[in-house]
Parts: C-alpha cells; structure tokens; sequence
C-alpha cells in the first residue's frame, strides 16, 4: 500500500496547450497537474485503453490466453481507419491482435477481441462501461470498442488517467506490447509501426495510446518512468500532433524534475516489544507492506521518521494488527503516518499454560 501525502507543488506550471490534461503518478494516483480534467470529450482511440485493459484482464485471470485463436467477423473486418485489413474469417492469436491494437491502434482487431470476450461488440461495451463504474470514472460513457465517431461517446482527461493507471499498475506485462516501436504480422508481411512518437524521442517513455478523429482532435495518454516513479500525462483536443506531443513532453518534465516517489523505512531496527500474557515473550512490528511517498524534489532532502511503539503489549495479537506508527516529517510537518503491524499471531496462555510454566520453572 502506498501512502500519499498532502503535498502541493510548488513548481512554475508546465506551458500547455491542449483545452484538458491531468498528470498522474502511478503509485500513489495523486494528480500532480490538471486543466479542465472533468470535462466530457471524445477520447477517439484512447478508449482502447479500456478494450486493452478488459483483454488483460481476462488473460490474467486465465479466461483468454495469448495463444487464443480469433476469428474475424465480418463486423469486425468493416470497421475502417486504423486497422490491418483483417479479412473475414481470417485467424489470428488473441497477441497478435492485441500488439496490432496497442501498435497501430488497430479497430479491427479490437472489435474481434471484444466479439471474442463478450460475444458481441455491444455486450463488451456494456462490460466496458461497467468496468468504468467501478474504476470511478464518472464522465465516461463508452458506444464502442475502437473510439471511432458515436454520438454521446466520451470520457475525461480525469477518467483516462484512472484507466490508464489500472492497466500499468496491474497488468505491467502491457509493456511488452506498448513499448514496440516496429514490429510486423502475418510472416512479415504486415508492417507494423507505433503511432506513439515519444517511444523514439523521450527518455524513460512506457506507453500508452494515441488517438484522433477530425471532432476528437489529438489525443494522448502517455506513459513514462524514471527512478522508479511512473507518471502518465493525458492529453484531449490537442490542437494538432506535434502538440498533442508537446504538451505531454512538458507534463512528464513537470513531474520527473519536480516530484521523487522516496521509499520509507526505519532509520533503525524497530525493537521487539514485550507481550504479556502470550504464549511467546516478544514480538517483531513491521512497517505496512511496502511505503513510498510523494515528495516534492526540494522538501525530500529534509525528510526525518520517529516511531511510536507501545512499552508492552497484551496477548492474543493477530498477524497485521496495529502495534504501532512511523510518523514521516518534513520539518515539524507530518507528512504521513505508517501503520506499524505485528509480524505474527500470538495467543494467550490458558491457565493450564501458565500452572505448567510455573511448575516447570519451580523444577527447574
């Protein structure tokens, strides 16, 4: 679990120009930078991120595997614009298909996938929007499965953040597939090149989608990582591409030379403490799972921790029950607390237990 401080950004604003942006760290989910993030607008193939996402998904839970052969549908082969000309009946595996849409954005072969996992392109729309719901993403309504032109199909810079940092954070296998930059199908003789220009030309880029239409404009969610902090910049109704492009580039310079993702642990090894009454004598407290917070780059040089642990404790103790907190300051400021948790389960000592433990230690 990671843990988000309240911190604001101190920083000059990155120069943009796209009407709705959100930048985002992965980790944590905190919003480093918005403008007009809520509005409702045509996303055009960014809504891939969710067709990929539910394709994930389903891998990952065992319901489709990579190797799965798809056949193509008639509907599917119709859908126009991006696409690789896939012909009726034509098989291909559920990878293929998938590097085809995260590559090239290929509408064809998103819609044989959502055909393939819910029976229908309307079925999967509906588990599509339902997976919207549950993800938070309240300005969002879903028509199809590719992003192309539908009346009342749109979603916020805000809602593709979320969906975009449910895919990288769960299923971080989608890098094999958005990271490619030339790749080919059909025995080389389909050519397949990213529609993401920031995989030739950013430092630490990971993904995402592109998107366009001539009422969606340029839209973008681009992913990046440096130092272990992963952030996604969003942008919708980019004016042109070379901007779309642009206004990412200065988002994720934004984040990476203002904002760090610093791992907390003890300065010292925490002590055991007593347990009175239990069936063992001490205990071992941990910090919650794994910790990181959110710092501004020019505070992280003044972070310092003081724990606060009990001088004894009374059985029974559970696994993962508090026993303590790790406090991170930056100056007398409290930047977040940390659950400090029993390492295991200790029960307390009947009265038999203790009878045999007095007599025992009397023969001793």
């Amino acid at each position: 679990m990671m843990i988000t401080p309240c911190v604001t950004a101190r920083a000059a604003e990155p120069e943009i120009n796209a009407p709705s942006v959100v930048l985002m760290e992965k980790e944590t989910g905190k919003i480093l930078y918005e403008k007009d993030a809520h509005t409702p607008r045509e996303p055009a193939s960014v809504t891939k991120i969710m067709t990929i996402l539910l394709t994930m998904e389903a891998i990952d839970n065992g319901a489709l595997s990579y190797q799965t052969e798809i056949v193509t549908s008639r509907h599917a082969s119709s859908m126009g614009g991006s696409q690789i000309w896939l012909k009726e009946n034509e098989v291909m595996t559920a990878e293929e298909m998938l590097k085809a849409v995260c590559v090239v954005s290929a509408n064809d072969c998103a819609v044989a996938l959502a055909e393939h996992l819910a029976g229908s392109e309307a079925a999967f729309v509906n588990l599509m929007n339902q997976r919207a719901a549950e993800l938070g993403m309240n300005d969002t309504v879903f028509k199809n499965a590719t992003g192309l032109p539908a009346v009342g199909h749109v979603t916020s810079a805000y809602d593709i953040a979320l969906m975009s940092r449910e895919l990288i954070y769960h299923h971080p296998a989608i890098r094999n597939f958005t990271t490619i930059w030339m790749d080919t199908l059909r025995d080389g003789a389909s050519e397949l090149v990213n529609t993401n220009k920031l995989l030739r030309n950013y430092n630490g880029v990971t993904g995402l989608k592109t998107g366009s239409t001539s009422s969606a404009r340029f839209c973008l969610s681009a992913t990046a990582e440096r130092d272990g902090m992963e952030l996604i910049a969003v942008i919708l109704k980019g004016e042109t591409s070379d901007l779309r492009f642009r206004d990412a580039r200065n988002l994720l310079d934004y984040g990476f030379a203002n904002y760090i993702l610093q791992s907390v642990q003890p300065e010292t090894p925490l002590p055991l403490i007593p347990v009175r009454l239990g069936e063992q004598d001490l205990i071992q407290p941990v910090p919650e799972n794994q910790n990181a917070i959110l710092l501004e780059r020019s505070r992280a040089a003044n972070i310092r921790m003081e724990t606060e642990i009990p001088e004894q404790i009374e059985a029974p103790v559970s696994i993962g029950d508090q026993i303590g907190v790790l406090r991170v300051y930056s100056g007398d400021e409290i930047l977040t607390e940390i659950p400090l948790l029993a390492n295991q389960t200790i029960a307390r000592v009947t009265w038999r237990d203790m009878i045999f433990k007095i007599l025992e230690t009397a023969f001793l």
